[in-house]
């Protein structure tokens, strides 16, 4: 396939995109929190392109994009509790499972009775749905089970070659994919941490929970992206080691065949070699922006066998940095 770039999109090539969607094609476009792989949700033949390009197992969710929240009035069941949290937190880096409506076809919701929803922020993304004029179904724009892209190289480098049309922009400003709550359990329960934390939307939906997936290990039916037991992953293996800057520096082997992905206040890991810093320990928001580029930067390194990485905090946008980061290492996690 030969894939048409526009690293800076005008609003004609934003058309040709959204003509390339609506005829069953598929669509790189950038958005607030990870680059999407976007085709018509309402097209199930599309959407198996999706799961063909990205080699991801045609039971794992995918996410419908629209460009206003009144919108899934046609594509699920709406409630009270939805519609208090698009107000909150819509346009943004907030998915919403509902019950879905037949006109989604099951190869957009992985064989659930259910569907994901959200309404993108950046204008791009903005853009290319309100011209496709239809709903657009899109998980993370790379290789299944590798680190999400947050910038244009980073699909080209996976998708040139398997999408039709890459659209570029500016680089995501969260780093992390949205954060997921399903209303469909007896609990507003959020499945997949991100941006919008839970505190946040307790203070919208008071009895709001987390699901014991998000930090352990999952092995059903994923019930949302994300969920699967490995994702996010680089090409070396990933260990946590959970401990002290000192007791980290004693614990890591110091050869050439190591990374290291540390905070930016370790002085003495980063003088280590093979060293990448991904936000200070206290700054959870900019370890969200950094943790995929880090991770994808390891691979450029053949090298690199096995990437020593500093546990992050759970607390507020740190319990999704933590979850994308235990997925990454398979759950390894080291105290030290």
């Amino acid at each position: 396939m030969e894939t048409r770039i526009y690293l800076n999109p005008k609003e004609n090539e934003i058309e040709k995109a959204a003509e390339c969607v609506r005829a069953g094609g598929l669509c790189v476009f950038p958005t607030e929190t990870v680059f999407g792989l976007g085709a018509n949700a309402l097209d199930e033949n599309a959407a198996k392109k999706i799961y063909e390009a990205k080699g991801r197992p045609s039971d794992n969710p995918l996410i419908v994009h629209l460009s206003e929240p009144v919108e899934a009035e046609l594509y699920a069941y709406t409630t009270d509790d939805y519609y208090r949290l698009a107000k909150a937190f819509m346009p943004g880096p907030l998915t919403v499972i509902m019950k879905a409506r037949d006109v989604i076809p099951k190869t957009v919701t992985g064989g659930l009775d259910t569907v994901a929803v959200r309404v993108p922020s950046y204008s791009v993304a903005h853009e290319l749905i309100r011209k496709a004029g239809l709903p657009i179904a899109a998980p993370s724009a790379n290789i299944s089970g590798r680190p999400s892209p947050t910038r244009v190289e980073h699909v080209i480098e996976d998708m040139n070659g398997r999408a039709d049309i890459i659209l570029g922009g500016e680089n995501c400003e969260v780093g992390v994919e949205s954060t997921i709550i399903t209303l469909c359990a007896q609990r507003p329960t959020v499945l997949r941490p991100g941006y919008i934390t839970l505190g946040q939307l307790k203070t919208v939906c008071p009895d709001t929970v987390v699901s014991e997936a998000v930090l352990g290990k999952y092995e059903g039916q994923a019930l949302s992206p994300g969920m699967r037991y490995k994702h996010y992953a680089p090409k070396a293996k990933v260990i946590i080691l959970d401990g002290t800057q000192e007791a980290f520096y004693n614990a890591v082997p110091k050869s050439g065949d190591v990374g290291i992905l540390c905070f930016d206040t370790d002085e003495k890991l980063k003088t280590l070699r093979n060293a990448k810093t991904y936000g200070a320990a206290k700054d959870s928001n900019m370890q969200a922006k950094m943790l995929f580029e880090c991770l994808r930067s390891f691979d450029k390194d053949d090298t690199i066998k096995r990437i020593y990485a500093r546990m992050p905090s759970d607390e507020g946008v740190g319990l999704a940095v933590l979850n994308r980061l235990i997925r990454a290492a398979g759950f390894n996690v080291r105290k030290v």
